[in-house]
């Protein structure tokens, strides 16, 4: 099941495998996936919010590292529905901006060992370049808690789209 909508009833009746499925649809770490249907069911949008939230917090490093790799560069070409729909301002990005996220996409992993990531739903390609480059002088411990918190609202957004219940701005 990928980038579908069903509703919170309808998940919450899924077989725990079909379920999980569901959900890495929305995070690729597989402990998220498996900790969120396990807590099933959800009385409501805001219980399932929460409970992601929580299970994000409690996943290894190891964990998060699986969820970056579920994640394309800032720039290259969309690896699903929902990579397509929330980059979908780097299609106005003209190739000077175009250039400067990947090369600073390049910068930024090889200075964290992992994927630049941020919740790019809304955001025009001057506001990812800017952020990038501001992210490039964190130290890594501060980089990580960002990446935590980033990986969260893109869940956020995935999941309220899975329950058909829209999007967070």
């Amino acid at each position: 099941m990928t980038d579908t909508e069903i509703g919170l009833n309808e998940f919450a009746a899924l077989p725990e495998p079909a379920a999980i499925r569901a959900l890495l649809a929305c995070c690729s770490s597989p402990a998220w996936a498996a900790g969120v249907a396990a807590r099933r069911p959800y009385r409501d949008l805001a219980g399932l919010l929460e409970t992601a939230d929580a299970v994000l917090n409690e996943v290894s490093e190891a964990e998060i590292d699986l969820a970056l790799a579920g994640h394309p560069r800032i720039g290259d070409r969309p690896d699903s529905a929902n990579s397509a729909r929330e980059q979908a301002g780097m299609a106005t990005a003209d190739a000077a901006v175009r250039a400067a996220i990947a090369a600073g996409n390049r910068s930024y992993e090889q200075r964290f060992g992992h994927v630049y990531l941020v919740c790019a739903t809304g955001k025009t390609p001057a506001e990812l370049l800017a952020i990038l480059e501001s992210r490039l002088g964190n130290v890594p411990a501060d980089e990580r808690r960002i990446v935590r918190a980033e990986l969260a609202k893109i869940n956020r957004i995935r999941l309220r789209r899975m329950i058909g219940e829209g999007q967070e701005p």
